[in-house]
């Protein structure tokens, strides 16, 4: 129940902010390297092959990447699997 509450929280923070920014899953590695208790939201998509899909706050922003591979994250990250991730072109 609190994993669906955090990532209800994420999201009705990006719609609150609006502030949403795409990098690459190398730069999203490296903001989530630099929180000492990161938290990431991370959905599977299967259309048309598997995307893994990662959301994360730091310092009032929420970036987003996806990737065709898992990407490793330090030993202390706290995971919320999303059913999905929606993201506003």
């Amino acid at each position: 129940m609190a994993n669906g509450a955090a990532a209800a929280a994420i999201a009705q923070a990006i719609k609150a902010s609006g502030a949403l920014v795409r990098v690459s899953p190398a730069d999203f590695s490296t903001i989530v390297g630099r929180v000492d208790s990161p938290l990431v939201v991370m959905s599977v998509g299967r259309f048309l092959g598997t995307t893994y899909h990662y959301l994360t706050s730091y310092k009032g922003l929420i970036f987003y990447t996806k990737s065709p591979e898992q990407l490793l994250m330090k030993g202390n990250t706290e995971f919320v699997i999303a059913k999905s991730i929606y993201i506003p072109s």
